[in-house]
């Protein structure tokens, strides 16, 4: 989607450790005009797709899962990085290590919202090593719900995540792919 690629040409800091800093547009402050025309281009690539829920995890995937459901006019759930008192009931729980925050979660979704006549679209705004969306595939998987594909703001191309879920023969659409970055000079260069 060249509309990203320009955005995180022109606001996006490459830092050192393989990091992408697009606070300003993507996962801090958001572009919600941005948004929508990603939300659209999720729409389009799975316009085939009979998707009855989109799926992310907390936080900075939400912002891009909501404005995405819109153009499904599906509900959007999100897993929790941590239990909370007004949880209730059995939970579906996967361990997710956080590329980003250097950590891991156990992250829960409540059983009552995915069901297996679910056919569900993961969300998210970066891949990079693939333990988030792995982890989203093994609650889908547990809650015996469909995977029908997984939806990536920005892939980095160099790191293994996009190979990882692709060789399970799942269907990934990322909007930017990186295939390299440098932090001393700070140029992207993207997939074609």
């Amino acid at each position: 989607m060249k509309l990203l690629e320009d955005r995180i040409r022109k606001d996006g800091v490459v830092k050192p450790g393989n990091i992408l800093k697009v606070d300003s547009f993507l996962n801090h402050q958001m572009d919600v005009e941005l948004f929508n025309k990603m939300g659209e281009e999720f729409k389009r690539l799975y316009a085939d797709a009979p998707i009855t829920k989109i799926l992310t995890i907390e936080a900075s995937g939400i912002g891009i899962a909501c404005i995405a459901a819109q153009h499904f006019h599906v509900p959007v759930v999100f897993a929790k990085k941590s239990q909370s008192v007004n949880l209730d009931g059995e939970m579906y729980t996967a361990k997710i290590e956080s590329f980003t925050h250097k950590r891991t979660y156990d992250v829960i979704v409540a059983k009552k919202f995915i069901s297996p006549d679910d056919h569900i679209l993961i969300i998210d705004d970066f891949l990079a090593n693939g333990c988030a969306c792995l982890g989203l595939i093994d609650i889908i998987r547990s809650a015996g719900a469909t995977v029908e594909g997984v939806g990536i703001a920005v892939e980095k191309g160099f790191q293994k995540g996009g190979e990882l879920i692709r060789k399970q023969g799942i269907r990934v659409e990322s909007l930017a792919i990186i295939e390299s970055m440098d932090d001393k000079t700070g140029e992207i260069t993207f997939r074609n």
